[in-house]
């Protein structure tokens, strides 16, 4: 009787630490995030996201999967990691830049889909307004306001005439910028000069097509720019041309300076949007928003090789100085 007794309190012991297992396992959430390239505005936004669910209580290995996918600048890939994604089933899927959110909005329409670091999710067909989306899409914008950013190329330089751009036509988040800041620099008489580079490999040579050309060069957040910005810089300091972005991290990679958003405080964001559907709340339910907190970046050492000199007042009214 007494063996007997022993052999069901141990079954009932074993059936206890399964149903304890199996309550973990279950309650283990899986985040399945992508970016288009590594480069360091994506990767703050990817590790601030991170970040953020830690701090709201999601830790991976604990009770989260993370499952982190580069498609290392190639469309084609992004959409494989989109099918592999859809796949997986994970609880939230985390895009990170227009390529990799486009393929993954076009495979599912069911499970949850944050967005981030995209200029322009309605010109990239992720969501119709700034309203609750009524689907599985929401996210984070890091829309610009093209007044502001042409206020800053004539602070850094009054006299500029001719803007060159280098974009990557096939970037519905370029086109998008390209477009808005076109329309206000022919307000202020300032002419946009424009110079395709559809790969990063393609980024330095269409620079070098703009010298003498321009008097100035701005970039939007184009992924493949950023991804090789530093040789974008060194053809800026060859001809001694003032280069400009809106990537507040391209600053301190050989920008005279930047206004744009602080990427890595845009990934907490995202991280606490991922956060409230991983607790319950529908994306659909959720609006999407435009990140509107801007930093000024400056870099005189930047300056000084593109021949540029920068006002008292200017300097002061920066956020940072990078020397």
């Amino acid at each position: 009787m007494f063996a007997v007794s022993k052999s069901l309190r141990a079954i009932a012991g074993a059936l206890a630490l399964s149903a304890i297992c199996a309550s973990a396992l279950a309650a283990e959430k899986v985040v399945a995030i992508t970016s288009f390239v590594e480069h360091p505005a994506l990767d703050a936004v990817r590790d601030g996201t991170k970040d953020e669910l830690i701090a709201e209580g999601f830790e991976p290995g604990k009770n989260l999967k993370w499952d982190f996918q580069s498609a290392q600048a190639n469309a084609g890939t992004a959409g494989q990691i989109a099918k592999k994604f859809v796949g997986d089933n994970p609880d939230v899927i985390v895009a990170i830049g227009t390529p990799s959110a486009q393929p993954l909005v076009a495979a599912t329409k069911t499970i949850p889909i944050v967005y981030s670091a995209i200029a322009d999710p309605m010109a990239a067909q992720l969501v119709k307004d700034w309203k609750p989306s009524g689907t599985n899409v929401t996210g984070l914008s890091h829309m610009l306001d093209p007044v502001k950013q042409v206020e800053i190329i004539k602070r850094v330089v009054p006299e500029a005439k001719r803007v060159g751009v280098v974009y990557n036509p096939g970037e519905a988040n370029s086109v998008s910028a390209l477009n808005n800041i076109k329309g206000e620099l022919q307000k202020a008489g300032i002419t946009l000069v424009e110079a395709a580079a559809p790969r990063s490999v393609d980024v330095a040579p269409a620079a070098k097509s703009l010298i003498g050309k321009i008097d100035v060069m701005y970039t939007t957040t184009d992924n493949n720019v950023v991804s090789v910005f530093e040789s974008l810089a060194k053809v800026c300091n060859d001809a001694k041309i003032p280069l400009i972005a809106s990537d507040t991290g391209s600053v301190k990679r050989g920008a005279v300076a930047a206004l744009g958003v602080n990427f890595y405080d845009m990934g907490r964001q995202t991280g606490k949007v991922v956060a409230r559907i991983l607790r319950g709340e529908k994306a659909g339910e959720i609006a999407s928003s435009p990140v509107k907190n801007l930093e000024l970046y400056v870099n005189t050492a930047a300056a000084q090789k593109q021949g540029v000199t920068l006002s008292p007042e200017f300097l002061k009214s920066a956020t940072k100085v990078l020397n």
